[in-house]
């Protein structure tokens, strides 16, 4: 087993418009240990953040954080530590086009 700590995933999604953030390579784990989203605007804004099995497609029970308002000009960093399994992803939703979303971790490959 070998582990990178690394940059999971960077994305600026267009408004309203769910966005992978991350997606688990195969033959990997991984574990997110934060989340950085930023609002570049000074209004503001809400973001949500879900996490989905095998990469299915979004329900309600795949939410971790729904609709958090961030002011603007500001920067919400979440300490999380939760792991995934190959194929699984983490998806952002920004209300609008001007929310930054970093995912931040570490990934176990099968050597």
């Amino acid at each position: 087993m070998s582990d990178t700590l690394k940059i999971l995933g960077q994305v600026a999604p267009n408004a309203t418009t769910e966005t992978d953030l991350y997606e688990v390579p195969a033959s990997n784990q991984t574990t997110i240990s934060s989340l950085v989203i930023a609002n570049r605007d000074s209004g503001a804004a809400t973001y949500r953040i879900s996490v989905s099995a095998t990469g299915s497609a979004t329900s309600n029970k795949d939410y971790l954080i729904y609709d958090k308002a961030l002011s603007g000009n500001t920067t919400d960093t979440i300490v999380i530590g939760i792991t995934l399994n190959e194929t699984d992803k983490i998806r952002a939703y920004a209300s609008t086009a001007n929310l930054s979303f970093n995912a931040f971790g570490c990934e176990t490959s099968e050597d």
